[in-house]
């Protein structure tokens, strides 16, 4: 069992099953509606998929007219898209599970769209939940500008 919510907590949902296949995308529309330099989900059953609590603050957007974008209204968490041509299967945004197994990538897509700013430079820095003071102090000093 896959478990996920929300930001906010206000939306929570439910996937009976395993995730086997794991795709991270580059793709344009991906990055601006993630926020992010790439996005990680899997292709899940969508009838093995349920929104288990919020389901009334869950929004769509069609992003092109044959793909939606489900999010949390509140917050604004995406939680999956989903194509109008395979409407049996969501692609589940997995920074959104909170409870089960998540597998390694299987692989990358639209890699050319990839930002020019990220590498994985395994040389870099690398923290845990807690950050250099530096670092901390740096953002807290940046937040009250």
């Amino acid at each position: 069992m896959i478990k996920g919510s929300c930001l906010c907590g206000e939306v929570h949902y439910e996937f009976d099953g395993v995730i086997d296949e794991v795709a991270i995308c580059h793709c344009d529309q991906c990055k601006r509606a993630q926020g992010t330099p790439f996005v990680t989900n899997a292709p899940v059953e969508e009838k093995r998929f349920s929104i288990v609590r919020g389901a009334g603050l869950l929004k769509t957007y069609f992003s092109s007219p044959n793909k939606k974008r489900v999010f949390c209204s509140a917050c604004g968490s995406p939680f999956y898209s989903q194509r109008t041509d395979m409407p049996e299967t969501v692609r589940l945004r997995l920074g959104t599970v909170t409870e089960g197994h998540i597998p390694e990538p299987s692989y990358e897509i639209f890699c050319e769209s990839q930002s020019a700013w990220l590498s994985e430079n395994l040389s870099r820095p690398r923290y845990g939940k807690n950050t250099p003071q530096a670092t901390t102090d740096a953002v807290a000093e940046s937040m009250s500008d």
